[in-house]
């Protein structure tokens, strides 16, 4: 658990690391905000098309493989997009070239970082009963939450004022972080690699000697999500027992991309730093520091010690979400803006693995690998356009992007409330 639990970190504070800089950068390319949230949508694009491809690779050729791709990724975009900012910045390339370019590489990240966490969730569901499973996975989810308190705290640390390297700092220095954990997950986590072709409960996990032992029933309803051969039946986004997490993770997943796409701007903003790129950037970091606590006060305190189930954490959080995302509207000083994203971040943090878990307990232990990767795909989707068009209606009309941000949140709520699974019924282990 704790070699899986850094491969989750690691990506996640790269990326919180890249986020908080990245307003600034844009500020000092004197690139508009739509464009630097744009950059992404490539790289999010790819997410979506590729996380179930790795995630059912996975079942075929083991998690930990797959695991070891997802790093590879996140190493060589982060090392990519460092050295093409830094040229950018130094001059060597024009602003729409650097974001061009930036955009690229990003991209490997989409295309081979989405195995990573796929294999993570599945490695962990396939272990775990159902009565125990949102816990595990909410403990697996908080390994992005402690990322994102560790990226924003350590950014300011590593804009080096050395060989013009500054505000692309962080860039690198996770980059080389990101051998390290590779290395560990190589060395240290035992081989998975399925000897045959995967069949029921069997499949990659006989190895595993933490494997939870699966009751007649459980196998009794992976049978059912086989073929007459033997190979699992492939899973949809909006089969029946998945159409309501799914729709919920989507639509609240778009919610928390407009959030985070709006935050680093906002706080440039509201406390006039457009003209100072790297104060501005520490004062950003702060502010998703408090979010990221909130979001792991969720994940190892409210879940775990009330055992929320999925449908209660899912329709609790978008409510919290909905009341952040207010404050943050007429939020005008640092200690505002961190109170508002800390609320907002709290919702979030109770919302992802609520629609998490949901979807895993919607389908067999069989399944969970491509249940995984539907719920990976299904997050990366929310990032293609929702970042881009928040951070628009923002600089549009800042009253109509917090509105639809809550809104949807809202929207979530009302959905869930008719369409969840009951908790005791979804984590009632059979």
């Amino acid at each position: 658990m704790a070699l899986l639990f850094t491969v989750m970190l690691v990506t996640a504070a790269g990326n919180t690391a890249m986020q908080s800089v990245m307003p600034s950068i844009g500020t000092a390319l004197k690139v508009e905000d739509f464009w630097i949230s744009l950059a992404y949508s490539w790289s999010a694009l790819l997410w979506v098309t590729c996380a179930p491809i790795w995630a059912r690779r996975s079942d075929k050729r083991g998690r930990k493989a797959m695991m070891a791709l997802g790093l590879v990724g996140f190493i060589g975009s982060m090392g990519l997009c460092g050295l093409i900012l830094w040229a950018g910045l130094a001059g060597w390339f024009g602003a729409l070239t650097t974001l061009i370019v930036f955009a690229a590489a990003r991209s490997l990240y989409g295309l081979f970082g989405s195995a990573a966490p796929p294999a993570v969730q599945a490695y962990v569901a396939a272990r775990t009963p159902r009565s125990e499973r949102t816990n595990a996975l909410s403990l697996i989810a908080s390994s992005f939450g402690l990322g994102t308190v560790i990226g924003p705290v350590l950014a300011p640390l590593l804009v080096i004022p050395f060989f013009g390297i500054g505000l692309t700092g962080p860039f690198l220095s996770f980059a080389l972080v990101g051998v390290v954990a590779l290395v560990l997950l190589r060395l240290r986590l035992p081989n998975d690699e399925p000897q045959f072709a995967a069949r029921g409960q069997a499949v990659a996990y006989s190895g595993g000697a933490d494997a939870a032992p699966p009751d007649e029933d459980e196998l009794e309803s992976d049978a059912e999500g086989a073929d007459r051969k033997g190979q699992l039946t492939r899973l949809r986004w909006f089969e029946p027992r998945l159409r309501p997490w799914v729709v919920s993770g989507l639509v609240g997943g778009h919610a928390q991309a407009m959030i985070m796409g709006i935050a680093g701007f906002l706080v440039l903003d509201r406390l006039g730093l457009r003209s100072s790129p790297e104060e501005g950037a520490s004062l950003v970091s702060l502010v998703l520091v408090f979010g990221a606590l909130a979001t792991l006060l969720a994940q190892w305190g409210l879940i775990p010690r009330f055992r929320i189930g999925p449908r209660a954490a899912t329709l609790s959080g978008m409510m919290v979400a909905a009341l952040g995302t207010m404050i943050l509207s007429v939020a005008s000083d640092v200690y505002a803006l961190s109170l508002g994203f800390a609320v907002a971040s709290l919702g979030f943090g109770l919302f992802r693995p609520g629609t998490t878990s949901g979807t895993s307990l919607a389908v067999t232990r069989a399944e969970q690998g491509q249940a995984s990767g539907i719920v990976s795909s299904v997050a990366g989707a929310s990032f293609i356009y929702a970042p881009a068009v928040g951070v628009w209606l923002y600089n549009t009309n800042e009253p109509i992007a917090f509105g639809l941000i809550a809104a949807l949140c809202l929207a979530v709520t009302i959905f869930g409330w008719r369409g969840l699974a009951l908790d005791s019924d979804l984590t009632r282990d059979r």
